[in-house]
């Protein structure tokens, strides 16, 4: 009589649907950080296939959104009589750079697991890493826009024509080229900061919506559109009509990009009110996005 064979005595781990649960934080976090170079080589594979490690690749990810904020400089202009200046252009171009890039992340992340599927399955890392790796690339491809716009501040504020808009009845006239470097600039670097934050939250939080509603990225374009509309990126923050500033307490952009214009273009220093609104809003969206994306991780190898 033969002996049995012995069979495995390693504990078996079943991934079963609808299971949810954080795992263990300090593993868990340890392991991101070891595995953080592969988010990086993943997010650079993904720029070298799409080409935008190349100079005309980064050539047409800054003239795209160079050209849109053209159009609706051009458009407002119209809308306002003509006496939108430097200063608005600066405020527009930096507003739809800062939009793109928020919009960028949105989009990739929410495709990070599911174009990730094979890399899902067939190997056991933490998948945090698919959402930030497509932050990065989504950041690096916002860079040549910050170079674009560093180009035009040091045109308006060396070469740029000082030109006036005079109020016909009251004869008030207002300065529209107040482009100039101050050291408040500098508070544009936290305010960035800040944005960088929040958009690492939303690529989690959509790459985990993704999951379970599969026309999530079929309804993004729309949602950005109307999100773009209602931000103080075709307008200031301190345009806005009373009765809709009450509603801007449920826009997170609202201070976000307000901080951004009115340190980078105005270099005023903004409203403490924005500054605590927009750490809100970032660290809140980072806490909310990644640890429902963990608590639901365990579930995505069989919903893909």
């Amino acid at each position: 009589m033969t002996n049995p064979v012995p069979t495995e005595t390693r504990p078996v781990q079943v991934f079963l649907p609808h299971r949810a649960g954080l795992p263990r934080l300090v593993p868990y976090f340890s392991n991101l950080w070891k595995r953080r170079h592969f988010a990086v080589e993943l997010s650079r594979a993904s720029m070298r296939s799409a080409h935008t490690n190349t100079f005309f690749g980064q050539f047409w990810l800054v003239i795209g959104p160079a050209l849109n904020a053209g159009v609706y400089f051009l458009l407002v202009s119209v809308i306002r009589g003509g006496n939108a200046g430097p200063d608005f252009f600066m405020h527009l171009l930096a507003g739809l750079f800062a939009f793109n890039f928020i919009q960028a992340v949105m989009s990739n992340g929410a495709t990070s697991v599911t174009k990730g599927g094979n890399l899902v399955l067939n190997t056991a890392f933490p998948l945090l890493l698919l959402p930030f790796s497509a932050l990065r690339t989504a950041f690096f491809r916002f860079v040549p826009s910050l170079i674009i716009l560093l180009g035009f501040f040091i045109y308006f504020d060396y070469f740029g024509a000082q030109s006036q808009a005079c109020d016909a009845v009251t004869g008030v006239c207002e300065e529209l080229n107040t482009i100039h470097f101050t050291p408040i600039m500098f508070m544009a670097i936290p305010a960035l900061l800040l944005i960088f934050i929040f958009a690492a939250g939303l690529s989690a939080l959509m790459a985990s919506v993704q999951i379970y509603f599969r026309d999530t990225t079929q309804l993004l374009p729309y949602a950005t559109r109307i999100w773009l509309y209602l931000s103080p990126v075709l307008y200031y923050a301190d345009q806005m009509k009373p009765w809709m500033l009450k509603l801007e307490i449920l826009n997170p952009l609202y201070p976000l990009l307000g901080i951004w214009s009115e340190t980078l273009v105005e270099g005023t220093i903004p409203p403490l009110t924005w500054w605590l609104g927009s750490a809100a809003w970032a660290f809140g969206s980072l806490f909310i996005g990644v640890f429902f994306f963990m608590s639901r991780e365990r579930e995505f190898a069989v919903r893909i």
